[in-house]
């Protein structure tokens, strides 16, 4: 039986995707201002500690936690699978690839945020490990964006720069100077998060003319 996923369309995955991260973007943002919440202070594990401490003296803030991550979970497994329908023809392998390193991604962000109730001590660790694998996707989508051309180039170059700068220097430092750090990557993470919300709005502004690309376009 063929995955109904690769029978669908480049234009019907271009803004199934570009929805996905919206959505997650979204729900992110709403996620992490709560785990940050009233913390302003402490190292990443204790502040991880103060986190899972207030979430789970607040039961709906629980619940709604707990779909946050589910949401974010769901958007990354779709966004992966979509983008790869839509830029498989430009190559196939890399794309695969970038799935692979987005699906990880998921997989390790579900057990960094069971680490959060029951280890909250490693949360900050496992979560950098599995944001190097989110920034390698970005690299490789970054590089196989580029190959489109014209303003698909620049983009290309902003998710590939702010994801090195941002998201591995991020992480990087956080095991190296885990205090001294977010001043370093903060320049990147601008960028990348700019040019991800330009690659939601490309996708859904544009996904409808994406079959008409050809790699005259690269």
């Amino acid at each position: 039986m063929k995955n109904p996923i690769a029978n669908i369309s480049q234009r019907t995955a271009a803004r199934v995707a570009g929805f996905g991260i919206l959505i997650w973007i979204i729900t992110g943002a709403y996620l992490f201002s709560v785990l940050n919440s009233g913390i302003t202070e402490g190292i990443p594990g204790e502040k991880a500690i103060i986190a899972a401490s207030n979430i789970k003296a607040n039961e709906w803030l629980l619940y709604i936690v707990i779909a946050s991550i589910l949401i974010i979970i769901t958007c990354n497994v779709v966004v992966a699978l979509a983008l790869y329908v839509v830029l498989k023809p430009v190559s196939k392998n890399l794309m695969l690839l970038a799935a692979v390193f987005r699906l990880t991604y998921a997989i390790i962000f579900a057990i960094t945020m069971i680490f959060l109730f029951i280890e909250p001590l490693l949360f900050s660790n496992v979560f950098a490990i599995g944001q190097m694998f989110y920034a390698l996707h970005i690299i490789i989508l970054g590089y196989v964006i580029f190959k489109l051309g014209y303003f698909r180039r620049i983009l290309g170059v902003l998710l590939i720069i702010g994801a090195s700068l941002g998201y591995l220097t991020e992480d990087l430092m956080h095991f190296f100077l885990p205090t001294n750090y977010i001043w370093i990557a903060f320049p990147g993470i601008v960028v990348v998060a700019i040019a991800e919300i330009s690659l939601c709005f490309w996708l859904l502004l544009k996904g409808a003319k994406i079959p008409e690309m050809n790699m005259s376009e690269k």
